[in-house]
């Protein structure tokens, strides 16, 4: 989520497909999420269009962190968040999920550009 460009400034709103297209989520799978995590209440523009904040973009890797890495369960996921929150550890907590997600996005393109590498020599082209 850094600035797009040189000199642009860090976007601070996002709509639900830019949330999307960051998070690798579904947009019906946000919406559910709204309803069962009450820290995850996007405003809405003059056109009722959700706009996400980085905080709340933070947040969504942290529970998609939760769910599908660690394997909670949605109750659990919500109690960890409200554990947490109380120990003042959300917004480390969430850092931590963007750095694990950023790493895991990296991981997989340098993947896509070694199978396409080794299908450039495998052809007897060279990159």
């Amino acid at each position: 989520m850094a600035a797009r460009g040189g000199s642009d400034p860090v976007q601070e709103y996002f709509s639900i497909g830019e949330v999307c297209s960051l998070t690798e989520l579904k947009p019906h799978v946000l919406r559910y999420w709204e309803g069962q995590f009450r820290s995850l209440r996007p405003a809405k523009n003059r056109s009722g269009n959700r706009v996400y904040s980085r905080r709340e973009v933070e947040l969504i890797l942290l529970v998609k962190q939760l769910l599908y890495v660690e394997k909670y369960t949605i109750d659990g996921a919500r109690q960890k968040l409200d554990t947490e929150r109380r120990g003042g550890n959300v917004r480390g907590l969430a850092r931590r999920a963007l750095e694990a997600e950023t790493s895991a996005s990296i991981e997989r393109e340098l993947e896509a550009i070694l199978r396409i590498l080794a299908g450039a020599e495998s052809d007897g082209r060279t990159a």
